[in-house]
C-alpha cells in the first residue's frame, strides 16, 4: 500500500482558491530533479515496486520456461525486492498519525472516513514492520500468517476510506472548476481579460487529473489487498492480473512523486 497525500484529501470549495501546487521550473535540470526524487523514501520504494511487479509479470506470463536458470534468478530477485521494500516502511505509520492530527473536520462523516483511511493505512504500515522482521528471521515465522491477515485487512479497510474521501474531493474540485469556467465565460462575453483565471483553470484540471490517478491507484492496490485477504483465491486473484495492478499502481505513484518533488 502506498501513502496517501493528506493535502490531496482536502476538497476545495472556493473557486478563488487554486490548488496547492508549487510552481516548478519547466527547464529544471533532470539530474538535480532525479537526485531530489531518489533522496525521498517513497521515490526509491516506488522504483523497487516497478522492478518487482515488472518481474512478476514476466514470471506470471509464463514467457520463460520454469527450468531456465534466468527464471530462478528472477524469482529470487522478486522475493528479495519484496523484503527490501518492507524495510522502507519502518516508522512510516507516524505520517498517518500526523496526517490525522492535522486534519480539519467539518462533520462526523469527515471524522469517520479520516479515521478509516489514515487509521487503516497506519495500522498496515505498523504491522508491516513486524512482517519484515519475520522475513528477516528475527521473529518466528509461525506469526507470519496472522500478521499478514491483519496487514491485508487494515490495508483494504484503509483503501475504502481513502477512495471515499477522494471521490468526495474530486466532486468538490469539479464543482469549483465548473464555477470558474462560468466566470471565464461571463468575462469573455463582456470582453474582459481573464488570464489569471485561465491559469487557475489549468491548475484545477491538473489537480483533477492527479486525483483521478490517485483513485485508480487505490483501486489497483485494493484489488491486491483483497487477494491477500482471500489467500490468492477467487475472482480478481490471477497472478498476471495482480502483477499488472501492482505495476499500474507503481507507475502512477512514481509519476505523482516525480511531479511533487
Amino acid at each position: 500500500m502506498d501513502s496517501k497525500d493528506s493535502a490531496a484529501l482536502t476538497p476545495l470549495r472556493n473557486p478563488n482558491i487554486i490548488p496547492n501546487q508549487s510552481e516548478k521550473p519547466k527547464d529544471r535540470d533532470f539530474l538535480n530533479h532525479l537526485e531530489t526524487y531518489l533522496a525521498k523514501r517513497d521515490g526509491v520504494d516506488k522504483l523497487l515496486k516497478i522492478s518487482r511487479y515488472a518481474t512478476k509479470i514476466i514470471l506470471a506470463s509464463s514467457a520463460l520456461p520454469e527450468n531456465l536458470p534466468l527464471t530462478r534468478r528472477l524469482k529470487s530477485f522478486e522475493s528479495s525486492v519484496g523484503v527490501s521494500r518492507k524495510a522502507f516502511r519502518l516508522g512510516k505509520f507516524v505520517q498517518d498519525i500526523n496526517a490525522l492530527r492535522s486534519s480539519s473536520f467539518d462533520s462526523k462523516q469527515d471524522i469517520i472516513l479520516s479515521v478509516i483511511a489514515y487509521g487503516g493505512e497506519g495500522l498496515y504500515f505498523f504491522v508491516e514492520q513486524f512482517i519484515w522482521l519475520v522475513k528477516s528471521g528475527l521473529i518466528d515465522s509461525k506469526h507470519f500468517r496472522n500478521l499478514t491477515k491483519i496487514s491485508a485487512w487494515a490495508e483494504f479497510i484503509g483503501y475504502i476510506g481513502s477512495i471515499t474521501l477522494k471521490f468526495r474531493d474530486l466532486k468538490g474540485i469539479m464543482e469549483d472548476e465548473a464555477c470558474l469556467k462560468s466566470s471565464i465565460e461571463i468575462a469573455d462575453m463582456r470582453g474582459i481579460g481573464c488570464e489569471e483565471e485561465q491559469v487557475k483553470l489549468r491548475k484545477f484540471r491538473d489537480k483533477k487529473l492527479m486525483k483521478k490517478l490517485s483513485i485508480v491507484q487505490d483501486f489497483a492496490d485494493g484489488v491486491m489487498a483483497l487477494a491477500d485477504i482471500r489467500d490468492g483465491k477467487g475472482r480478481l486473484s490471477g497472478p498476471l492480473l495482480l502483477s499488472s495492478a501492482g505495476l499500474l499502481s507503481a507507475v502512477i505513484s512514481t509519476h505523482k512523486n516525480w511531479v511533487s518533488c
